[in-house]
This record gives structure tokens, C-alpha cells and sequence, in this order.
């Protein structure tokens, strides 16, 4: 089992870089990732049995690049245009060098096939949805609770994405076209991040494999543009959030929420560089969503004890973050910073504000039903936590959940 799971972590690390090599060489992106799908599948069922080869990503590679080949022969105009490109490429630009002996192009090509899927020529859902799924290997049933829409719909734009970028060259973008898709790249980014920091659906609350390429990918964003503040901004706000990945499960993988963690166990050294960025993002220019939800997780690692929080700061930046960018899970983050500021039922008054936007998110719920409690409201709160762990896939946010719920009923049976 273990020997399975660090088999299906590879995969994962290779996969965007492989596609990568693959539309470089061919550019064709539909065949190329079906190619690469064929090729993970392969290694998925031999690499258990016969072991992890030297070079895996040079295995993937060539593995997929024979089926794409058998793909492309079968039209001879196909095989031309292959012939062709495989006599202008550079014989070492698909292998790559053994442990301890450099970094390989095609993990360059990751970077590449991120601002790719961002093309001016998709609309901004599918740009997120092609990336998501071609660079974050995401499936469709998770970008689709990612994104709040239904599976079929998110299906149906990765295949036009994927139609509409055919052709399209395989190469780093000038600045001008950098810039258009920016915000693009860093929107996806986020959102595999917090898929990998709080999975929307399995048994486990944590994937630390999505998180930690989440990381990788923004830090090699901010290489290429080392003072773009949202970059930087967005770099702080995944590792302050990062940092509290140990202490967030107990041992049997139950929830622990923020204000209940052992703060002993956090990342200083994440926290340390997270902060650090912080201060620097905020001095590059108007801060923008990323720098500031950076700058509320930062007052949160800061805080020794969960009483020493500055919640009077941070709902004075949430104000600042939803007069900026008025997202509704901000609001919800609003809504918590108020009642710990005011009381819980200013907070309730907020959450029933967002009612409309956030309809049938447990989210919703799940605050509601924590400021019930502490409202002194358990019936209500108990209601709101059954409906928050039923609109759940999460199975450790439904345990949590329905253990609050059953704590409570007990409560009020003992009286």
C-alpha cells in the first residue's frame, strides 16, 4: 500500500511536466494528454510490482511520446509534421539526466503549459478548468466542487479548452502576454492549493501532495516575476497556511480546528519565510486580495494562544479585503472576525446576508452553526451542523461536524 501511494505522489509530480514535453515536441494538447494519461496508467500498474525506474520521468516521457506517435501515424500528413519536429529537436531536449546531475527541460515545461492553459483565448472558467486538471492533475469531479459548478459543465470546458488551443506554440510568454495571465495562473494556483490543504471530498482532510505543487508552482512564478506583489503575496498566503498542516488532524485523522491545535507543532520556518514575504509583498504596491489574506494568516500564526489573536486587526483587513475583492467565502471569513470582535450574533446577522451566494455550501452552515453555539442557541446550532456535515464529501469534516452535533444533543439531554 505504501509502496502504491508513493508510486501515485510521482505520477502526480511528473504528469504536468511530461504533457509538457509532449506539446512541446508535438503540439498536439488533446492527443498529447491522452497519451500521457496512457502512459501513467502503464506505470500505475507496473511500477508496484517491478519497482520505480532510475529515471521515471524519462520513462513517462517515452512512453507516451510512442503512443502519441502510433496515434499520429495513423494520418500520413501527421507523420510528416512528427518527423520533422523530432529532426529540429535537440536529442537530449526529452531525456532526462540521472539523480544528482541537473535540472531536466521538461521540468521547465511546466511553467510553460501553466501560462498555456491561461490563454487569452479561454474564457477565465476555462482557463482555471484546463489547469487545474493538465498542470494541478485534478479530475473533473474535483475541479468541479472547486469551482462550485456542476461535473458536466466543467467536462464540457476542459474539452473546448482543449479545442480551442490546438495549435497554439508551445513556448514561454513575452511580457505583454505574461501579464494578461497572471491573474489567470495565480487564480488557479490558489485553488489547487486549497483543494491539496483542504480536500473537498475522500478520507482524508489533507493532501499534501497538491499543497506542496501548489508551492513549487508559485515559487517558480515568482522567479519570473520576482516584484509582482500578488505573486509574492500568494506565496506567503500558502506557506502561513501550510504551516499549520501538522496540528490540523489528531491521530486517528480527525479535524482539529484553528483555535484547538497544538500551536507547538506549526512550521516556524514556514511562518518565518511567509511573514517575511508579507511584508515584502505589501510594499510592492496596493494590496490586492492574495497580500491580504497573507497578511490575516499571518496575525493568526503570530498568535502564541488562540485568546491572543488580534481580531480587531484582522476584521479590519477582512473590511479592506471585501471592499476590494467582495467574494462571498471573504465575507463568510468577515462574518467570524466580527463575532469575535462584536459578538456572534453580529456574525449571524452577516451570514444570513449571504444566504444567496453561498445557498447549500456546508461552509455556510458550518459558521452558522459555531456562532449558534456560541450564542448559547444549541438547538439551532446542532440543526446547523447535521446540515453542514450532510452537504459535506469530506469525511473528516463530516466526522467533525456530526461529533459536534452529537456533543451537543448530549448536552442537552444530561440537563
Amino acid at each position: 500500500m505504501r509502496r502504491t501511494t508513493e508510486v501515485e505522489d510521482l505520477l502526480r509530480l511528473h504528469a504536468p511536466q511530461v504533457l509538457g514535453a509532449l506539446v512541446r515536441r508535438y503540439g498536439h494538447f488533446g492527443p498529447a494528454e491522452d497519451a500521457v494519461q496512457e502512459a501513467l496508467l502503464a506505470a500505475a500498474q507496473q511500477w508496484p510490482e517491478t519497482g520505480v525506474p532510475d529515471n521515471p520521468r524519462g520513462w513517462l516521457i517515452r512512453v507516451a511520446s510512442r503512443r502519441l506517435t502510433d496515434q499520429l501515424r495513423s494520418d500520413e500528413a501527421r507523420r510528416r509534421r512528427e518527423e520533422t519536429a523530432a529532426q529540429l529537436t535537440p536529442r537530449d531536449a526529452f531525456t532526462a539526466p540521472p539523480p544528482g546531475e541537473g535540472r531536466a527541460p521538461s521540468e521547465d515545461d511546466t511553467l510553460t503549459l501553466l501560462f498555456l492553459c491561461c490563454h487569452p483565448a479561454l474564457t477565465p472558467a476555462a482557463q482555471i478548468a484546463l489547469t487545474l486538471r493538465a498542470v494541478g492533475g485534478l479530475t473533473t469531479a474535483e475541479i468541479a466542487r472547486a469551482l462550485l459548478v456542476p461535473e458536466a459543465t466543467t467536462a464540457q470546458r476542459i474539452s473546448r479548452a482543449k479545442a480551442k488551443i490546438k495549435g497554439v506554440p508551445f513556448r514561454r510568454p513575452g511580457p505583454e502576454d505574461r501579464d494578461e495571465r497572471l491573474a489567470a495562473v495565480l487564480q488557479v494556483l490558489y485553488l489547487i492549493f486549497n483543494e491539496g490543504y483542504t480536500a473537498t471530498s475522500g478520507a482524508a482532510l489533507h493532501r499534501a501532495d497538491l499543497a506542496q505543487e501548489a508551492i513549487r508552482l508559485t515559487r517558480a512564478v515568482r522567479r519570473l516575476l520576482p516584484r509582482e506583489g500578488q505573486v509574492t503575496g500568494l506565496l506567503a498566503l500558502m506557506l502561513l497556511t501550510d504551516a499549520r498542516s501538522a496540528a490540523r488532524t489528531g491521530p486517528h485523522g480527525e479535524l482539529i480546528p484553528l483555535d484547538e491545535q497544538d500551536r507547538t507543532r506549526w512550521n516556524r520556518d514556514a511562518i518565518t519565510e511567509g511573514t517575511a514575504l508579507v511584508e515584502e509583498a505589501l510594499s510592492e504596491g496596493p494590496a490586492g486580495a492574495y497580500q491580504l489574506q497573507a497578511a490575516i494568516a499571518a496575525l493568526h500564526d503570530e498568535a502564541a494562544r488562540a485568546e491572543d489573536t488580534d481580531w480587531p486587526q484582522i476584521l479590519a483587513l477582512y473590511d479592506v479585503l471585501v471592499r476590494r475583492a467582495p467574494e462571498p467565502m471573504a465575507q463568510l471569513g468577515r462574518a467570524v472576525a466580527l463575532a469575535m470582535v462584536e459578538g456572534p450574533e453580529a456574525g449571524l446577522a452577516e451570514v444570513a446576508g449571504l444566504e444567496d451566494r453561498l445557498a447549500g455550501h456546508h461552509r455556510l452552515d458550518a459558521v452558522r452553526a459555531h456562532l449558534l453555539e456560541r450564542a448559547g442557541d444549541r438547538e439551532g446550532a446542532h440543526a446547523a451542523y447535521q446540515r453542514a456535515a450532510e452537504r459535506t464529501l469530506s469525511a473528516p469534516e463530516t466526522r467533525y461536524l456530526q461529533m459536534r452535533a452529537a456533543r451537543l444533543r448530549q448536552d442537552h439531554d444530561g440537563e
